[in-house]
């Protein structure tokens, strides 16, 4: 009988220890996890800089626009508009490139690029751009489009040397 009870007081103190060291063992993940919260967002605090550099940085910026823009001529494209009746599209494109790092990348990527517009151009109906403003809403397309998959260059506006629907 000593022995049962000596063995339950056992296993009793045995749960409380194992109880205890998991309780532990919990306050410690959570305390890490914490750490980490903190430390990874809470904790951030951003690089200061001064105005000095943002001045700089608006100088260079602004040396940049006043450059000589470059010129990149796309060639003709003919497709057919969205919508019926069929309208035949003939459309030369002009991109005015902030720099020639820009214009390089262009010419490395032309065939996406002229995918580009020509999807564009493909569900473009013909009142979309029988008036002046559908052209320039086709023109703010094309920029936003090469600017958007464009890594280091910037089409700063867009040109149209021909342009004939029939």
């Amino acid at each position: 009988m000593a022995a049962e009870e000596s063995g339950g007081k056992f296993r009793e103190n045995m749960g409380k220890t194992l109880t205890m060291a998991f309780i532990g063992l919990n306050l410690l993940v959570l305390g890490g996890g914490v750490f980490l919260v903190f430390s990874s967002s809470l904790g951030y605090k951003e690089p200061v800089s001064t105005e000095e550099d943002l001045n700089r940085e608006l100088i260079e910026f602004r040396k940049t626009l006043r450059q000589k823009p470059v010129f990149y001529t796309m060639g003709a494209f003919n497709t057919n508009l969205d919508g019926v009746p069929r309208k035949l599209i003939r459309i030369e494109v002009n991109l005015e490139m902030l720099d020639e790092e820009g214009f390089e990348e262009v010419i490395s990527l032309e065939a996406e690029a002229r995918d580009a517009i020509m999807k564009i151009l493909n569900a473009t109906t013909y009142s979309d751009v029988e008036t002046v403003q559908g052209k320039l809403h086709l023109k703010n397309q094309i920029i936003s489009r090469f600017n958007s998959f464009l890594d280091k260059g910037v089409v700063r506006n867009v040109y149209f040397s021909d342009f004939v629907i029939q």
